[in-house]
């Protein structure tokens, strides 16, 4: 079963192991809602009881899914993270960054609306919106907060410097970043200014976008449908057959103590601090049962430093994102 840990100082505790719900419904092929209600439902029976998801997931849609999910359930035994802050036109594009006061307002309402729920644990910026100063949100933020409607308040893809600045106004529980073994440029900066300020920290896509799983080895492999064929540069050309060499490693590795690549991916982001809870996704039962097997896995030391040290210095070929949505993402000091 999954074990907890704790998130920032304010007092939230989650599984060890959280559970991305954004490929459930929206970007990775085509959605099965049975499937994807099997497997919510076996995440619970884990005890993987924090889950993430957002207004733009769909849009929508991935958070009225788990509103179905959790509906006649003990609400206090689930750990819901969502997102506000986007611009969502009437055809379901994001359009820009919006986190005006009437917006945060109507974004809230309508997240507890589709979650059939009266509060959201954790309430995430889910990007820094550049027209809006972060003291602003912040204190938007504090009054949701007082009302009961949040319980703890989060930043996704923030530097430093808004960290600083935000957790002075209220206090952060966490902030939310891509990182994984192949990501891993919130290392130098991100991660100490949060461990310096008993902020918790939450790496998103810390399979890489599946990619850590070795299961993906050409973009002709993934359903038409999936986002990554056309708008993940790490796999387009010959980006995939640079990024590989990484994911053979990690193989090795996962091979030589009868792992999976995934186990050994999350249970390295489990090692490095105890402050730190991964939200892997998936759309299948046995993948999730597999993943949290990681949390008990034990490497030999010399395994740990191959995955610490010497994959450290690899850059993978191709940014994370287009650069339009590169754009979106706080890259200040």
């Amino acid at each position: 079963m999954n074990q907890k840990r704790k998130l920032g100082q304010q007092g939230l505790e989650v599984s060890a192991l959280g559970f991305g719900c954004m490929g459930l419904t929206w970007a990775y092929g085509r959605a099965d809602e049975r499937e994807a209600t099997r497997v919510l439902q076996r995440a619970l029976e884990l005890g993987v009881n924090f889950w993430d998801t957002a207004e733009l997931y769909g849009p929508f849609n991935n958070e009225e899914l788990i509103g179905r999910v959790i509906k006649g359930k003990v609400r206090e035994n689930i750990i819901i993270a969502t997102k506000f802050g986007f611009q969502i036109d009437q055809k379901g594009n994001l359009i820009g960054l919006d986190s005006s006061a009437k917006n945060m307002k109507n974004s809230l309402e309508g997240s507890l609306r589709r979650l059939g729920t009266d509060y959201i644990d954790l309430y995430y910026q889910g990007r820094l919106d550049p027209n809006m100063p972060i003291e602003e949100t912040m204190h938007a933020l504090a009054t949701f907060v007082k009302a009961g409607k949040v319980k703890y308040v989060g930043l996704c893809e923030v530097g430093p410097a808004i960290i600083r600045r935000a957790h002075a106004v209220h206090p952060l529980t966490a902030v939310q970043a891509e990182y994984s073994l192949w990501e891993r440029n919130i290392e130098e900066k991100v991660l100490p200014v949060v461990r310096e300020l008993g902020i918790g920290f939450v790496p998103f896509s810390p399979l890489g976008r599946g990619f850590l799983t070795g299961k993906i080895h050409n973009v002709d492999e993934l359903d038409e449908s999936d986002w990554r064929r056309t708008s993940y540069p790490r796999v387009q050309n010959k980006n995939i057959e640079h990024n590989f060499k990484l994911v053979e490693k990690v193989k090795e590795i996962s091979a030589a103590y009868k792992a999976t690549p995934a186990q050994v991916a999350l249970a390295w982001l489990l090692k490095q601090s105890p402050d730190i809870v991964p939200i892997p996704g998936t759309k299948h039962i046995q993948y999730l049962e597999e993943n949290i097997q990681a949390i008990n896995l034990a490497l030999p030391e010399d395994a740990w430093n191959i995955l610490d040290k010497e994959l450290a210095s690899f850059k993978p070929a191709g940014p994370r994102y287009l650069e339009s949505f590169m754009k979106l993402v706080d890259r200040a000091e």
